[in-house]
């Protein structure tokens, strides 16, 4: 187990611009499996390098069919918040990557596309269902057809990054943000992403509902409890000392 609020996950691979071959797949699936079970861990920044967030699958070393997804945990929801460090190259699987992220922080020299368009490789991470939920069915469809490279502008102008920085300082910035994250109360702030998630697809009412069970589920806890009686406390003291003689 860790003491630090943040984890971070690099993907490791720089001499093939990140691209993920099965050794691979299979170490990021472990790291962010302990990631999950780690109780002093509450959110992971994933990163690659400065020339590359990562380029996908590496087509000469393809990385086995696994139900979690080729690329790693990409077929499901990881339980904490992720933030994506984004620099360089961010294409084909690695776009699908940077998808699964809760939020996208990069380098304003970063690059996207889904060049695997160009070769006649599917999209198997996520990437035909992640990326209409971020930024639309329309606008998801034009990227996801054309194969079309786009720059970090119009990625933040469609929704897809959440932060633009200087060049070669998107990891520090996404651990600055995730440590804003971490640095909340931590049953309220993951009640709310599970609610948030679960709410797709759901028609308005049932996902009022969702949401009602969630918030429930963190104000019975003995952590808003324990918060509540804080508040109270600090509030009858204040009380107090304003009714006090100068």
């Amino acid at each position: 187990m860790s003491n630090s609020p943040v984890t971070t996950i690099r993907i490791g691979r720089p001499l093939v611009r990140n691209a993920v071959d099965t050794a691979t797949a299979d170490r990021l699936r472990h790291e962010f499996a302990a990631f999950e079970a780690d109780p002093d861990a509450k959110v992971a920044v994933l990163y690659g390098d400065e020339q590359a967030f990562c380029s996908g699958a590496d087509l000469n070393r393809l990385p086995d069919l696994h139900d979690d997804g080729p690329l790693g945990p990409t077929r499901r929801l990881i339980a904490k918040p992720v933030v994506a460090a984004i620099e360089g190259w961010c294409v084909a699987g690695g776009l699908e990557l940077a998808a699964m992220c809760d939020l996208r922080v990069a380098g304003d020299t970063a690059k996207f596309g889904f060049f695997d368009r160009r070769h006649g490789v599917p999209l198997v991470d996520g990437g035909t269902v992640r990326l209409p939920r971020i930024i639309g069915i329309g606008r998801a469809l034009d990227l996801i057809l054309t194969g079309r490279e786009f720059d970090v502008d119009e990625a933040q102008a469609i929704g897809f990054v959440n932060r633009t920085v200087r060049a070669g300082t998107a990891l520090t910035a996404a651990i600055e943000l995730a440590e804003l994250i971490a640095s909340h109360p931590n049953t309220c702030m993951l009640g709310d992403r599970a609610a948030t998630y679960a709410s797709f697809d759901l028609p308005t009412d049932e996902a009022l509902r969702r949401e009602q069970q969630f918030g429930e589920d963190t104000i019975f806890t003995v952590d808003f409890a324990r918060r509540a009686l804080q508040r109270s406390l600090r509030a009858a003291v204040k009380k107090t000392k304003a009714a006090l003689p100068i």
